[in-house]
């Protein structure tokens, strides 16, 4: 803790000091020595004297609930691919089963703005990929990545929430519920300190954790300027898996996508196109189906006029031919069996 407590030192060079002395040995270094290591006088002073409430406030977290733990670099239980990656954090703050930590995790990521499609292809993607042994990794932001969460605990499946916030200041907060349940059947992870605040800094850092825990990513519904494109970066950079869906090509939410597809991302159309990755790394090879788990509706002969995104009221009008009230009853019929959903703009459609 008196390591990372050092004020603005890279993990990389803590790392290199912490190879080549003990803390012990570290805090007997003269200022001359540290400074050689490339040590601001900020930093040397805040090693030489630790902020000793800070770290009394971090072991108090730690003593106040048998749920909590801190995890070191150099604990045996670290997990093993985040030691890989070229920034790993000093010190890992748990909530809830640490023994996820070195599961076969597939990261699924994407926008805060996503579609109903996007949402539930999330939520679908999710609840099999953890039905087939993987656990789902995600940044609990509303969006894509609370729909991957629920996803995998409504399957009883593991799920890890990586924070860009201290464990004792859940964000968003509308995903309070969210992080009790990931808590109760899953973990939450932060490499910040517990009362650390949202920052905006901290979200592109928490992005490396989610890749660097995970065999791979998968992207559903980004932006071109969307932080998850950050998190496939970093993925790339950690030699991890890129996987990304496809949308239509009229949805700003998909073009992220396929801009990543394009630079050789895997495109994928169900859960096998990403097991069939990893299925020597499974207990339960193979994906669940992804034939929809319910009776499945006879065909409906509005739907081939409702696309993927959103289709307005006139342009229904326009394919289908038929009167106002006619459409508008099959739309009601359509939007109760959930072959679609209604926005204010119009209709957007689920599944065939």
């Amino acid at each position: 803790m008196v390591l990372d407590a050092i004020p603005a030192l890279q993990k990389r060079a803590i790392l290199k000091l912490i190879s080549l002395y003990s803390v012990e040995q570290l805090v007997q270094l003269s200022p001359e020595k540290l400074r050689f290591y490339g040590l601001k006088e900020t930093q040397i002073a805040a090693l030489i004297n630790p902020n000793v409430p800070l770290i009394d406030n971090n072991i108090a977290w730690l003593d106040s609930s048998c749920e909590n733990y801190i995890l070191c670099y150099d604990h045996p239980n670290y997990p093993n691919l985040l030691k890989q990656i070229s920034n790993p954090p000093l010190l890992l703050y748990l909530q809830g089963n640490n023994s996820l930590l070195n599961s076969p995790q597939i990261a699924i990521i994407g926008s805060r703005n996503c579609t109903p499609y996007g949402r539930e292809k999330a939520y679908q993607f999710a609840g099999r990929l953890s039905a087939s042994g993987f656990t789902i990794t995600s940044g609990l932001a509303i969006g894509i990545d609370g729909q991957a969460h629920q996803g995998a605990i409504d399957k009883s499946g593991n799920t890890i929430a990586v924070l860009g916030t201290g464990l004792n200041n859940i964000y968003p907060k509308r995903h309070n519920k969210l992080a009790q349940q990931i808590k109760e059947q899953g973990l939450l992870v932060s490499e910040f300190w517990p009362n650390a605040a949202a920052l905006p800094a901290n979200f592109p850092r928490r992005n490396r954790i989610i890749s660097g825990l995970s065999l791979g990513v998968l992207v559903i519904e980004a932006s071109k300027r969307s932080g998850s494109l950050i998190t496939a970066r970093y993925a790339l950079e950690q030699n991890r898996e890129v996987f990304a869906l496809p949308g239509s090509i009229d949805n700003a939410e998909a073009c992220g996508c396929h801009e990543l597809i394009q630079q050789g991302a895997k495109l994928v159309i169900n859960t096998q196109d990403v097991c069939d990755e990893f299925n020597h790394l499974l207990l339960r090879p193979g994906s669940v189906s992804d034939t929809v788990e319910k009776n499945v509706s006879p065909a409906h002969s509005l739907l081939k006029h409702i696309d993927f995104h959103l289709t307005t009221l006139e342009q229904l009008l326009d394919r289908s031919s038929l009167d106002v009230a006619s459409l508008q009853n099959q739309l009601i019929e359509l939007e109760i069996t959930g072959r679609i959903t209604a926005t204010a703009q119009g209709y957007i459609k689920l599944s065939d």
